[in-house]
């Protein structure tokens, strides 16, 4: 389970405002890429939080309310939508939402706690994690508000283009939204840049 050992450790060393980094959705053929930042106040603590993916829906939604409830926690979102990840592609994108996130916060940063890898010439001073939302409770918060964020975009996205059965699957390459995409090819909110969306826009981006 996370704890706030990496966060404690920088506190130790003089660093006050630490914001834990993380991500949603660099995988599904479709929809946003998520990004959160969270400064977790010293000794905060929320029963069951831990890496988003190993949480049930129900979980992660009950962690989210809480989380964003709680006026002594800090956090900001933002989303890299399709046609951002297919002109400078999902790495950057995804990069350039985390960065958008830490700018959002309500406070300066000193410094952030990213899950991952480094990220080259971020503009804040930063470690990379590596399976971070299991590690530190700052990136489990941001893993959460990312995921849980993500999915209610997914969920409006059903709304609009019912027939790729957004709801299901997110955005995801399961059989039923490959057999979507067959039938009805890509809509707005696919990656274009992403196989087989790719292959499947030829024919409309050629006519």
């Amino acid at each position: 389970m996370p704890d706030d050992s990496l966060e404690s450790a920088l506190r130790a060393r003089g660093v006050s405002m630490i914001a834990g980094v993380d991500e949603a959705g660099r995988g599904p053929l479709a929809g946003p890429v998520s990004a959160a930042a969270v400064i977790l106040p010293p000794g905060w603590r929320c029963a069951g939080l831990d890496d988003s993916k190993k949480l049930s829906e129900a979980k992660r939604e009950k962690l989210f309310e809480t989380i964003t409830g709680d006026n002594s926690v800090i956090w900001a979102l933002s989303f890299a939508e399709a046609e951002e990840i297919d002109r400078i592609n999902i790495l950057r994108a995804t990069h350039a939402a985390m960065g958008r996130a830490v700018g959002g916060l309500r406070t300066k940063v000193d410094h952030c706690l990213i899950d991952g890898l480094a990220v080259p010439s971020f503009p804040w001073p930063h470690d990379g994690v590596v399976k971070g939302d299991g590690k530190s409770l700052s990136i489990a918060a941001a893993s959460i508000i990312a995921k849980v964020s993500r999915d209610r975009r997914m969920l409006d996205f059903a709304r609009e283009f019912p027939e790729y059965g957004f709801e299901r699957h997110k955005g995801y390459g399961t059989k039923v939204h490959l057999d979507a995409l067959h039938r009805h090819g890509p809509c707005p909110i696919h990656r274009r840049s992403f196989q087989p969306v790719a292959q499947l826009a030829l024919p409309l981006d050629g006519g």
